[in-house]
């Protein structure tokens, strides 16, 4: 299925211009895997050049803007970018995961994927030490609030 996809995507919209320059960033490593960094991938955010992150791999997605069942503004939206998220909140079939691997190009670079994940597990602390505060303080206000009404019941009776 992702065979006769590929072989059917022809630009013929907006966005018909697939000038892409795989090679002209990022570095490659002994291994042979291209890596980029944000700077990198914030340049390829245009119709005619889009790339996008998922799961710190680098996709250049440009000739499947049209075809994208959600339309071409959705993948815009995110390019440029990390589309983690974005892309794990829609719920992506199997088949379009696969589909994916066609357009990788390459790797979020080491040291922009500590950055993202140093905020994460900032966000991550924070959840844990408000998961008390979240019973406790309307605790303590719903006793304030009882004392309150008792010492005001109390004043009206001895009126």
């Amino acid at each position: 299925m992702g065979e006769e996809i590929n072989d059917n995507l022809i630009n013929t919209g907006n966005c018909s211009d697939n000038n892409t320059s795989v090679g002209e960033n990022g570095e490659t490593v002994e291994s042979g895997v291209q890596y980029y960094t944000l700077e990198d991938i914030r340049l390829h955010n245009m119709c005619n050049d889009t790339w996008l992150i998922i799961h710190d791999k680098v996709y250049d997605i440009t000739g499947f803007l049209e075809e994208h069942p959600g339309g071409e503004e959705v993948l815009l939206e995110q390019a440029g970018a990390d589309a983690t998220e974005s892309f794990e909140d829609v719920g992506h079939s199997t088949d379009a995961r696969e589909m994916l691997q066609q357009y990788y190009i390459g790797e979020l670079h080491m040291d922009d994927r500590k950055k993202v994940t140093t905020k994460e597990v900032n966000v991550t602390n924070s959840g844990e030490s408000s998961g008390w505060t979240t019973w406790l303080i309307p605790a303590v206000v719903a006793i304030a609030v009882g004392f309150m009404y008792r010492y005001y019941m109390l004043e009206h009776k001895s009126s």
